[in-house]
């Protein structure tokens, strides 16, 4: 998110930043990731926004097959050294000081020790409040016997013999990936244990392709998914629908989720998770001792001959939102639903073009990140109203809808498109204004308002 924000900074601006990072290149959590985790969606709609990332080329073979190429973790922080390197560096408007620490107008080197001070001319920003967590840089969040091997994600592409079983503990996107790893390495389905403290709601990634040719299933999505909410006679019923026309998918037909985080799925990956049959829903572990798991909901057996995977990291913590725009200082925070990078460089655009913060706090209410289904509810009304916002500036919805990062994005008029998808558009725009009174209800039922 911080470098989307400079790329809009320092491309609208004559402004000049300094960057204070922990790690020592660009990149942030992606430095920190498992090797084989990717993109949850296309390397189309990620990065920066004057450099595309990938070739835009569909996945021939594999479980994302037919849909647009996602960069693995290695290409995502190959990337953003590349336009730091040989984008930002060169304008002499950027100074970067990576493996630093910052704290109140004093930067320290974590290597040498070295201390010097800064002050913002203009404003200081802060990328870290989304405080993104990946398994590797923290313990478990649970006890673990001396004996019992508990590995975080990243050592899967250590593994130096076959164990007796493999035991998943979470079921976010880390999870998933885990479990894909195993499946795609031969490991068999009954090898593997899952511990699934909740189901999830997931988005089908065949939803979120950019270009012409998915178009219609994209729009056609967003029509079926706002109709979906206008006609729903409850909140149960609306995920009911939602499930059935695609919008949203689940592991197990049987079982409501009760999650929602974001992730995608292909439809083939969510057949290979199905494989997996012994799947513990007992909540979340508590403790890992020589022969038990034990977990909120109760215990099963464990033994020292089982690999634990630890995929229970949170990802983005809920945080409560904050003022993007508050005086000298801008906190970095998603202003559209599941889009953090679109969302910085279009805080940074906001930024560079506006004058007083009301006026850049109002076409950039926050879009807090979900984690539950009723926050599907929350984050889709919030995700409206935001869209609604920027489309009252002429000037900022064009940017809007010609950012290469924005996947709710239509580069065109609405008289060009195919009968089909005028049609399907057509279908969006009379079912928005219902879908809004309806979810302010259900949120409402939910006691989500006060």
């Amino acid at each position: 998110m911080g470098m989307a924000f400079i790329d809009s900074i320092i491309t609208d601006t004559d402004a000049s930043v300094i960057v204070v990072d922990r790690h020592h290149r660009p990149g942030g959590h992606w430095n920190d990731a498992y090797p084989f985790v990717r993109l949850h969606s296309p390397s189309a709609w990620y990065g920066v926004n004057s450099r595309p990332l990938g070739d835009n080329t569909i996945d021939q073979t594999g479980l994302s097959q037919g849909l647009l190429e996602r960069a693995n973790s290695s290409e995502v922080c190959g990337y953003f050294d590349q336009v730091m390197q040989k984008q930002f560096l060169p304008t002499g408007r950027v100074q970067y000081f990576p493996m630093c620490d910052y704290d109140d107008g004093q930067v320290s080197s974590l290597i040498s020790g070295e201390i010097f001070g800064v002050s913002a001319r203009k404003k200081q920003v802060d990328a870290t409040y989304s405080d993104t967590s990946v398994p590797s840089t923290r313990p478990p969040q649970y006890d673990v016997a001396p004996g019992i091997n508990c590995v975080p994600i990243n050592d899967l592409v250590h593994i130096e013999r076959a164990w007796a079983e493999y035991v998943i503990v979470g079921a976010g996107k880390t999870g998933i990936d885990a479990c894909l790893y195993l499946l795609e390495n031969d490991v068999s389905p009954e090898k593997i244990r899952w511990i699934m403290p909740n189901d999830s709601w997931f988005i089908d990634r065949l939803n979120l392709q950019p270009g012409e040719n998915f178009f219609g299933p994209r729009v056609g999505n967003a029509g079926l998914e706002v109709e979906s909410i206008a006609k729903a006679e409850s909140i149960a019923h609306l995920f009911e629908l939602l499930n059935a026309n695609g919008s949203l998918l689940r592991l197990d037909d049987n079982i409501k989720p009760t999650r929602y985080r974001c992730a995608t799925v292909s439809k083939a990956e969510l057949e290979q998770l199905r494989r997996i049959k012994n799947i513990v829903r007992l909540g979340r572990v508590k403790r890992i001792t020589a022969n038990e798991i034990e977990l909120k909901g109760g215990s099963v057996e464990t033994s020292v001959g089982a690999l634990h995977i630890d995929c229970s990291a949170s990802g983005i913590p809920p945080r409560p939102p904050a003022p993007v725009f508050d005086e000298d200082k801008i906190t970095l925070q998603n202003v559209r639903l599941c889009q953090p990078t679109f969302g910085a460089a279009f805080i940074g655009h906001v930024e560079a073009t506006l004058d007083n913060d009301a006026e850049k706090n109002m076409v950039c209410p926050v879009v807090v990140h979900p984690s539950t289904d009723i926050d599907w509810l929350r984050a889709t009304l919030d995700n409206l109203n935001s869209t609604y916002q920027c489309s009252k500036n002429q000037a900022l919805a064009e940017w809007a809808n010609n950012s290469r990062l924005n996947f709710t994005a239509y580069k065109g008029k609405f008289e060009n498109l195919e009968p089909e998808n005028q049609m399907l558009m057509q279908r969006y725009v009379t079912n928005v204004g219902p879908a809004v009174a309806k979810l302010q209800q259900f949120l409402q039922e939910a006691g989500y308002y006060d």
